[in-house]
């Protein structure tokens, strides 16, 4: 019996245990805690696991309330709720929707457009697919839009929030990244590492982010020139809106972007202060469309509800990280990783298509919480730079959204959408914008100035 138990039978046991009470539908954050506190007593006993190694724990969650940085998280959830709740999306669709109506798969291309402003101002995916299902696709259907691309545009175009900034993924990314970072600088003896910021993570972001949107645009561009059939042209002459009443729809959300990225990459304000200035420009907007004190109350609500999930989970993965360091599970990775041949290339082969396949069982939050930290350290110390490989894990992460049967986006367009549109619809729909996202991840792979040319020059 002592033989079987050792440190990395109970490393491989945390992550057993941790899957199967996630998909018994426990809820994350116990999970992530419960599972650590489990696998640490059983260790404790069979005198294989430093019981004092949980005198740090304190001292972690007194860090993670305090740090500066997350506290960007709460502010930047307001502002994406207020917007939302504002119904800034709504307006901007419908002009949208009246201005394309002549253009070829104009709907589409409107869809699309409404997610990169709405994933540029909020970064919420729940709230983006949610509000673009229920005022879109009964339209689309109307017209006799092909169900499949209808489900799947929307879906994709939604979840555009996780890499265009300003996301709370990068941010949550940018501080475990910094973390990963100084690890890394231990194991090759770097004492002054590189910092990893949100703003590095930012600046490193949009252009991934344009190309990653070039590429949607193309491929609905390519289906409707060979499937014209699929994108019927609809005469909205009757009610074309101006382009007046156009602009100052679009304006409101472009003065914010431009409010809260300007000031972050420009260095004029912190990425906190930043997004205080954005939850208090998206409550200036919201006022001027006459918001009730009731819509305040359930924007408030939902941004404690929210909020409240994203760091009871950090908690959780804490605990989880730091009883798993206690079995020496970190350099059990380290050194797989480094003893697999090829070891540079071959280890992010490994580790990103890990994190694709987690894609399809867990959401991004856990994997950012427990792989990220794990894993992070020892790419890093191979040579990759950390905001390159940070913005990779984001479009990698992206994809759990699409990737059935646990995707989330998946899951808010099926809540909304008509009794016509199938499942299997929004499966297919979706597959073609996974692909989009694997090339772009190939591409990145291949030309990684991509990423890192905005933030050496800021």
């Amino acid at each position: 019996m002592t033989e079987i138990l050792s440190h990395e039978f109970f490393s491989i046991l945390l992550f057993v245990l941790l899957a199967f009470f996630l998909l018994a539908g426990y809820p994350v954050a116990l999970t992530l805690a419960g599972t650590a506190i489990i696998v640490g007593t059983i260790g404790y006993l069979a005198d294989l696991f430093p019981v004092v190694l949980l005198n740090v724990f304190p001292n972690r969650i007194f860090g993670l309330v305090t740090n500066e940085t997350l506290i960007a998280v709460p502010l930047f959830i307001f502002m994406g709720v207020m917007l939302e709740k504002s119904g800034i999306a709504i307006s901007l669709l419908e002009n949208m929707t009246k201005m394309w109506g002549k253009i070829r798969g104009g709907l589409v291309y409107s869809i699309l457009i409404v997610g990169v402003l709405m994933a540029a101002s909020t970064g919420i995916v729940g709230a983006t697919v949610v509000t673009m299902g229920i005022l879109s696709l009964p339209l689309m259907l109307k017209w006799n839009y092909n169900k499949r691309i209808s489900a799947g545009v929307i879906c994709a175009s939604g979840t555009l929030g996780q890499i265009i900034p300003p996301s709370i993924v990068l941010v949550l990314l940018a501080d475990i990244f910094q973390g990963a970072n100084e690890q890394a600088s231990q194991i090759t003896g770097d004492l002054a590492p590189t910092p990893v910021s949100s703003v590095d993570l930012f600046a490193g972001a949009i252009l991934p982010g344009i190309l990653l949107v070039i590429m949607y645009t193309f491929w609905i561009f390519f289906c409707s020139v060979f499937k014209p059939n699929n994108f019927p042209v609809k005469n909205y002459s009757k009610e074309r809106t101006s382009f007046k009443n156009l602009f100052f729809t679009i304006l409101p959300p472009i003065l914010l972007i431009i409010l809260v990225l300007g000031s972050i990459l420009f260095g004029i304000a912190t990425p906190t202060e930043s997004a205080s200035l954005g939850a208090l420009g998206s409550l200036l907007i919201a006022i001027n469309r006459g918001i009730t004190m009731k819509i305040l109350k359930s924007v408030c609500k939902e941004t404690l509800k929210i909020n409240s999930m994203v760091f009871f989970i950090l908690f959780g993965a804490s605990l989880f990280s730091l009883v798993f360091r206690g079995f020496g599970g970190d350099l059990m990775v380290e050194d797989f990783l480094t003893d697999i041949p090829g070891a540079k290339i071959n280890s992010l082969i490994i580790v990103m298509f890990t994190i694709f396949i987690l894609g399809f069982f867990l959401d991004f939050f856990q994997i950012v919480f427990v792989i990220v930290p794990i894993v992070g350290p020892s790419l890093i110390s191979m040579g990759y730079d950390p905001v390159w490989l940070a913005i990779m894990f984001a479009i990698n992460l992206q994809t759990s959204f699409l990737t059935p049967p646990f995707g989330f986006a998946l899951f808010y367009l099926r809540g909304v959408a008509p009794k016509e549109i199938k499942t299997s619809d929004i499966y297919y729909g979706v597959i073609p914008y996974i692909f989009i996202q694997i090339l772009t991840l190939v591409v990145l792979f291949k030309f990684p100035e991509i990423v890192t040319w905005l933030p050496n020059k800021l």
